[in-house]
């Protein structure tokens, strides 16, 4: 069975969740895509403090002779969900950032020769391929 007292720090952390990340999101500090997971958890934790029939009963259910070693295992295992999806992401925008510096050190090349070019032409060098030939 849950103690009062673990059952009152749940539901102010996870009010105090819900807070920091409305307000993170009415500052425009977090993208409501990241806070919807932080807004979950919190939601799922007030559950599971309001009710703490379902988290005996998940705990019951996995074997697991504590619920508040349940509910330590379900936020490890959240988390570690949490940190595995951040890496795919981190991942990917680090090939977009690798991508798009190549990018531009590719245009920077292709202006560099372009303004060459033109400097050639404008000094009216014969061999720049301007139109002085025939």
């Amino acid at each position: 069975m849950m103690t009062m007292t673990l059952r009152i720090a749940l539901i102010l952390v996870s009010v105090g969740t819900l807070l920091l990340m409305m307000r993170r999101i009415r500052q425009s500090k977090m993208q409501i895509e990241s806070a919807v997971f932080w807004i979950v958890l919190a939601l799922v934790l007030v559950v599971f403090s309001l009710f703490p029939a379902v988290a005996d009963l998940a705990a019951h259910c996995l074997g697991i002779y504590s619920t508040a070693n349940f509910l330590f295992l379900f936020a490890i295992f959240v988390l570690i969900v949490k940190v595995f999806y951040m890496t795919i992401h981190i991942s990917q925008l680090e090939t977009k950032i690798r991508e798009l510096v190549q990018q531009m050190a590719l245009d920077e090349k292709k202006r560099q020769e372009e303004k060459a070019y033109f400097e050639k032409l404008l000094a009216g060098d014969p061999g720049s391929g301007g139109t002085d030939e025939g």
